[in-house]
């Protein structure tokens, strides 16, 4: 916990953020409301692969770190500051293709517009979010989580006030609606980075790790960066987009759809970010005691992670069961303006129902799929995680919607069915133990060999 509850309290601010970013465009309108989570996810889908592979510092680190190798830490940190930086451009090429998949989920023409000047607007925050990521790798893998959840504390704070400012028009700012909570996302991401930046560079820090220094390309090390952290980004690439149709489909399927799967999905921010945090953890601390030969202890840590995570979900899914109109009543203003809010309340009451079950799978699916990551099995995590979405949850949802066209109970259950087996999935990896046998930094045969020569000279 002393690892976890700076990065559950981090992804919590996180889950405020988007959470009010919803909540005040709800209260400005409909159309700015519905057009928000779709551009946003799509946008995250398309810059998530980016950060989850700068993000695969925190692995080498924690690794390396259990270890004892400090300049090994920058060195690895180095290899994803230059990936990210590489990465901006990038992010900027694959924006076109945004516009044309919001344009194929024909939403409404209202909608649509709203979408599209959002997804353009954020998709600046890529770089940073990119950068923030492989920065604040560095100090995740050493388990100065704290530090993590001040600085985006900060960072979100600022977003969140920006947000009100801007969306609204406050304190002299021109009202901007949707561009304004844009503009403000934008703002907050590029702050973070540059908050682990100073930090990273201090002269305390560069003093013990030589981070200055060792700011330069290892072709070593950034190829098995390459080889494990591509897998991790694929992995969250291809989740996220898979979920990504699932949300663009239902937004064909009418005003109550779209604006109870909205609501219903604004509140699993709660359940759902902070275990994000929690699988963060376990992937740390299974990467340190890995890095010190200790695998037992790697395994322990994760089991210990999966019912923390579950006692926190068992909480807020009795919550969703037992106060649904209270969660409903928060975007009741202008969300309901087109539809009957005696309808909505009936809908987001049975989708919350289906989210206190879907949280319990998420949990052990988000993870146990962290701990797998934190020990270098990516390529499991990508292969299972990629068959499932693509060939159940995307093929399922395409035949369902556009074939069947059910309605969105049974598509929603679908989708719940998914996360289902990721869970049982992901634990039944985890319980099989082959993830002891992955050696990600090549050090272990080397143990074996210096041990081996003592003992030889001592004979």
């Amino acid at each position: 916990m002393k690892v976890a509850w700076p990065l559950i309290v981090n992804s919590a601010t996180f889950a405020v953020l988007n959470f009010s970013d919803r909540l005040f465009l709800s209260n400005y309108g409909e159309d700015e409301f519905r057009a928000s989570l779709p551009a946003g996810i799509l946008f995250f889908t398309l810059v998530c692969g980016f950060m989850a592979m700068s993000g695969f510092v925190s692995t080498f680190v924690a690794q390396m770190w259990g270890a004892g190798d400090k300049e090994g830490c920058a060195k690895a940190t180095a290899q994803g500051i230059i990936f990210s930086l590489i990465s901006i451009p990038l992010i900027m090429l694959v924006a076109p293709v945004g516009l044309w998949l919001l344009q194929l989920s024909a939403h409404g023409p209202e909608v649509l517009v709203l979408e599209k000047q959002y997804f353009s607007i954020l998709m600046w925050c890529g770089g940073g979010m990119t950068l923030s990521s492989a920065l604040s790798g560095f100090f995740s893998g050493r388990g100065q989580t704290s530090i993590i959840m001040i600085c985006n504390i900060i960072a979100n704070g600022l977003n969140v006030l920006l947000n009100y400012v801007m969306i609204f028009g406050k304190w002299g700012c021109p009202e901007m609606g949707i561009a304004g909570a844009g503009w403000a996302t934008v703002i907050g991401s590029w702050i973070s980075p540059l908050i682990f930046a100073a930090l990273y560079f201090s002269k305390s820090i560069n003093a013990e790790f030589r981070t200055r220094r060792n700011l330069r390309y290892d072709s070593w090390l950034f190829r098995r960066m390459v080889r494990f952290g591509l897998p991790s980004g694929l992995h969250w690439f291809l989740d996220v987009a898979a979920f990504t149709v699932f949300v663009l489909l239902i937004g064909r399927l009418g005003p109550i759809a779209h604006i109870a799967s909205n609501i219903a999905l604004s509140i699993n921010l709660i359940a759902f970010m902070p275990m994000i945090g929690m699988g963060i953890a376990a992937s740390i601390l299974v990467g340190q005691y890995l890095g010190r030969n200790q695998p037992d202890y790697a395994e322990r840590v994760g089991w210990l992670a999966l019912k923390i995570g579950a006692a926190y979900i068992l909480v807020i899914g009795l919550s969703f069961l037992l106060f649904p109109g209270f969660y409903t009543q928060i975007f009741e203003n202008k969300t309901a303006a087109s539809v009957p809010f005696d309808e909505l309340l009936k809908s987001v009451r049975i989708l919350l129902v289906m989210l206190a079950v879907w949280g319990a799978a998420d949990a052990s699916a988000l993870i146990l799929s962290g701990a797998l990551k934190g020990a270098g099995d990516t390529h499991f995590v990508m292969y299972f995680q990629s068959a499932v979405a693509w060939g159940f949850l995307v093929a399922g949802q395409l035949v369902l919607v556009l074939v069947l066209k059910v309605n969105f109970y049974v598509s929603w259950a679908w989708t719940l069915l998914y996360i289902v087996i990721l869970g049982i999935g992901f634990m039944l990896r985890f319980r099989s133990n082959r993830w002891k046998r992955i050696d990600l930094l090549e050090r272990r045969a080397t143990v074996v060999a210096d041990e081996d020569q003592g003992l030889a000279t001592r004979q």
